[in-house]
């Protein structure tokens, strides 16, 4: 994410595509110094002020294979630049609404990958209903949105799915537990029920590019009074001035 021209969460996006990279056997991984140059470079040719810049990087060129190559190869990357607003969004402003559905998906969830089919079907899905956005289940309990972290208040007490193989871990939501400490608030991880959920006090999701972003209403049922709550106005207000306090 890029905000004023500048990196947010650099390093933490970094650490992930290694993980990541490492868990898909990738044999070499990328120079963070040389990825963060050309990241510059992007925003200084494009004039990027807000957005986004999307990295993706393939194991190489090689021969059509279901077996993964034995050699070392190089490694391709591309990257775009996306303008979009994040500061003063209108799902921030307003709120969202997310409907549920069951989470087809595999179970190496925890890997970013490009593997995302059945999160845009999702999200298709849901905006063709009306909704926003999407929050899936599995056995019961909610996993995550189609491309963001779920998560519920009630009191004091913020909580969210425990991090496995079922949920990416977003670099968002490992900062709002620093986030949420500095406001008094608790962080619980746990298995969240839809009616769990439904019964919040509020709601939101965290994500690269949403920062935090209120949910009002999920399903047919509205969340506390139906407007972005207090707490996740401050919470976002929180994260926002440490991110950009961050940035590089």
């Amino acid at each position: 994410t890029v905000i004023n021209g500048k990196l947010i969460d650099f390093n933490n996006h970094m650490k992930r595509l290694d993980r990541s990279m490492t868990e898909l056997k990738f044999k070499k991984l990328l120079n963070h110094k040389d990825i963060l140059e050309f990241h510059r470079k992007l925003i200084e040719l494009n004039n990027l002020k807000e957005g986004m810049i999307y990295l993706q990087v393939t194991r190489g060129v090689a021969d059509r294979s279901f077996d993964m190559p034995k050699d070392e190869i190089k490694p391709t990357v591309l990257a775009f630049t996306q303008e979009k607003k994040i500061i003063e969004s209108e799902g921030a402003k307003n709120g969202i609404k997310v409907m549920t559905l069951d989470d087809m998906r595999w179970k190496r969830c925890d890997i970013k990958t490009t593997q995302l089919l059945y999160a845009s079907m999702a999200k298709t899905e849901a905006t063709q209903k009306g909704f926003d956005d999407a929050w899936m289940i599995r056995q019961g309990y909610i996993t995550e949105g189609s491309s963001s972290n779920a998560w519920i208040i009630k009191g004091k007490i913020i909580m969210t799915r425990h991090a496995d193989n079922l949920i990416l871990s977003g670099i968002t939501r490992d900062a709002i537990f620093k986030c949420a400490k500095d406001l008094g608030y608790e962080v619980v991880t746990k298995n969240i029920s839809l009616q769990d959920a439904q019964s919040a006090h509020e709601a939101f999701i965290t994500s690269a590019t949403a920062f935090i972003t209120p949910v009002v209403k999920i399903n047919s049922n509205q969340i506390g009074d139906g407007k972005p709550g207090k707490f996740v106005t401050a919470l976002r207000e929180e994260y926002i001035k440490q991110a950009l306090a961050s940035a590089i």
